[in-house]
């Protein structure tokens, strides 16, 4: 797996979770709150597209992950 699927997949997670722990209509609800982190992570993906550096990617790659084209 290469550091951009491995940033994919954590943020796929991250936004099911925070999603399932944020919509009252949810078994897993606990709070409102949650949907924040949705929005931090889509907002991080956002810059990303942009600016072409991701936290993530570079944690990722210092885990030993290689880079991806």
């Amino acid at each position: 797996m290469t550091s951009w699927q491995a940033v994919r997949l954590i943020a796929g997670i991250f936004i099911l979770l925070s999603l399932a722990l944020g919509i009252p209509g949810s078994p897993l609800f606990t709070s409102e709150w949650w949907l924040t982190f949705t929005a931090f992570v889509g907002l991080n993906l956002l810059q990303s597209a942009f600016t072409g550096w991701c936290l993530m990617e570079t944690l990722m790659r210092r885990l030993g992950l290689k880079p991806g084209c």
